[in-house]
């Protein structure tokens, strides 16, 4: 084995890797798991391979000179393709908050870069090691911050979205603009500075790290609020359902025509499938916050009991009937982001 070779290759992927390792660790909240971060880190490894292959198409294609391609073109492409996985996770609601939205899109750049860097290093056999030293602590950073940023600027555009009723959310690919152009605007001065690559390593060491952490940091804060708030909220809708109240509220009226219509299900179960909804939300804020506080409680029995009492709530009321009291439960798209979270807890402590 080509010792040289395996010493560029890790100065290339290691502080890229190390960056991820450290932001992973203040997810304080435990939104991703090693398990997912690997799998995002696959999902910005295909991005590259598709990357290499249309940049290799275009330039053939096109008879562009490969410095002028690199420059004006390949920002465009890079970036595109990295963005791609981010939207189909916004789009499936994995993303909840801004913490891991911000780490997912730095997993995903990190993974492109290793792959990336894996083909410049069959390529420019003859390269130094400092090369390889501005590869990876500017190169791989700078791939990982702008799939970040654009992340951070997607669900800054979408927040207000998440926040309304599930029912009404609609996926609009205009949001995700501002953040594209941004992550392509960062890439090209990145580009436009590469004669200076001791500068651009530096300061891509220094502004990208920076903006992550700043950025984390607020949205921790914020996040711990607005669970707080947000478990009030449920905990107010419970005592209306236990109480009576909700059923003769505008919604509960609506329910109830609807279920006078409706072949499966009655309203008793109706109203016993939104109570657990509620009560599996609530769980779930309650555990996020625990984590947060580093309190030693976790979902057990109770839990997994109350999932297979809302799988039989389910069956018996029917999908369509469901889709039809949708817009009348008032769960918002973030509610069924963390009730999705406990889900995935349950099912883990099922295997």
């Amino acid at each position: 084995m080509d010792f040289d070779l395996v010493l560029k290759f890790l100065v290339s992927i290691v502080p890229v890797v190390a960056f991820l390792l450290v932001f992973s660790r203040l997810d304080v909240f435990d939104f991703l798991s090693l398990k997912v971060i690997a799998a995002l880190l696959l999902a910005g490894a295909g991005a590259a391979v598709l990357s290499l292959t249309v940049n290799g198409s275009l330039i053939y294609t096109f008879s562009i000179e490969t410095g002028r391609y690199s420059f004006f073109f390949a920002p465009v492409v890079e970036e595109l393709f990295k963005a791609l996985p981010i939207i189909i996770l916004f789009h499936h609601n994995r993303l909840g908050y801004k913490l891991d939205a911000g780490i997912s899109g730095f997993a995903i750049g990190a993974g492109f870069a290793m792959i990336e860097n894996m083909w410049f290093l069959t390529e420019i056999t003859d390269s130094n090691l400092s090369t390889w030293l501005v590869r990876g602590f500017g190169t791989a950073i700078m791939h990982g911050g702008t799939t970040a940023i654009f992340s951070l600027i997607g669900h800054e555009m979408t927040e207000r979205q998440a926040e309304s009723g599930s029912a009404t959310y609609s996926f609009r690919l205009i949001y995700f603009v501002p953040g594209i152009l941004v992550a392509i605007l960062i890439h090209f001065l990145f580009n436009y500075f590469v004669g200076q690559p001791l500068v651009t390593m530096l300061l891509t060491l220094l502004l990208v790290p920076l903006v992550l952490f700043l950025t984390f940091a607020f949205n921790e804060q914020a996040i711990s609020k607005w669970l707080k708030d947000d478990s009030e909220k449920h905990r107010q809708a419970l005592d209306d359902i236990e109480s009576g109240k909700f059923a003769e509220s505008k919604d509960g009226l609506a329910i109830r025509k609807i279920m006078e219509r409706s072949i499966l299900g009655n309203i008793d179960d109706v109203f016993a499938y939104i109570l657990l909804m509620n009560q599996l939300i609530l769980r779930a804020e309650e555990l996020i916050l625990a984590s947060h506080d580093d309190e030693e409680i976790d979902a057990g029995e109770a839990e997994v009991e109350m999932f297979e009492r809302l799988m039989l709530l389910e069956g018996r009321i029917g999908p369509i009937t469901l889709m039809s009291i949708e817009p009348h439960l008032g769960f918002s798209r973030n509610d069924i982001w963390e009730f999705n979270q406990l889900r995935i807890h349950v099912e883990r402590l099922l295997d």
